[in-house]
């Protein structure tokens, strides 16, 4: 467990973010990982769209698009949309 804006939080976990919440955007996940020495919140994934991650084709061009073989860092949406993916 952590802290982030006075509220416990654990890191390393995607959560979904509920429609409407107010200040986190557009998005449709988010998860909250270290960044040094202070805990980051990283949001990512577009509400609209389905995750079709079963479907073959569609996952390979996500994964191709992404360059999901070199995610980068956590602190990056990219590394948690490709690990969702």
């Amino acid at each position: 467990m952590a802290e982030f804006k006075g509220k416990k939080v654990t890191l390393n976990k995607p959560r979904n973010i509920s429609k409407g919440s107010p200040g986190y955007g557009k998005k449709q996940k988010e998860v909250f990982v270290m960044d040094g020495g202070r805990v980051k919140r990283v949001a990512f994934g577009d509400p609209n769209m389905k995750n079709r991650s079963n479907e073959p084709k569609r996952k390979k061009a996500f994964r191709d698009r992404h360059n999901c073989d070199n995610p980068g860092p956590k602190t990056k949406a990219r590394y948690w949309a490709c690990r969702d993916w």
